[in-house]
């Protein structure tokens, strides 16, 4: 999974543009909550991703869930 694919993930699900994240912004900041942090995992899982929610929450930026979502 690419930096450009979280992003948009997050996007979407956050209702704003790709280019308003950028790759070390706290994701909290741009609103980011726990239940649509569980509605990416659930779709990253769906698309064969192991990530859990807990990994997501100690560090969330885009990329610290890029390095996740790409071992």
């Amino acid at each position: 999974m690419t930096t450009d694919d979280v992003r948009a993930g997050i996007a979407a699900v956050l209702d704003v543009p790709a280019s308003d994240i950028a790759d070390d912004d706290n994701l909290l900041d741009h609103g980011l909550d726990s239940v649509r942090v569980m509605s990416l995992v659930e779709g990253w899982r769906a698309g064969g991703a192991e990530v859990a929610f807990v990994d997501l929450a100690e560090n969330p930026t885009v990329e610290a869930w890029t390095a996740l979502l790409s071992r």
